[in-house]
């Protein structure tokens, strides 16, 4: 639960970067997302693993769009995959 919370709160981050016109749409997005995952099986770490790499795929999908450098989502790359 912490390291999804640490996903969560990452992202918001990088939404922040993007332009304020689209900002509340990805935070709405984003959050709508952890809620949808919230009563996940936390003991199913492949599945946790999976959801993690779709959710930073995603971010780098979203950041390209708004011509975001992707090395700002190298802190999620470090929660997601080695944290």
């Amino acid at each position: 639960m912490e390291k999804a919370l640490r996903v969560y709160a990452e992202m918001l981050r990088l939404v922040r970067r993007l332009p304020k016109d689209s900002r509340p749409y990805y935070a709405k997005y984003a959050r709508e997302n952890f809620v949808n995952y919230r009563d996940f099986d936390a003991s199913d770490s492949k599945a946790l693993d999976e959801l993690f790499h779709r959710a930073y795929n995603h971010s780098l999908w979203v950041l390209n769009k708004y011509s975001v450098d992707e090395s700002a989502a190298q802190k999620l790359n470090e929660i997601c995959f080695h944290g």
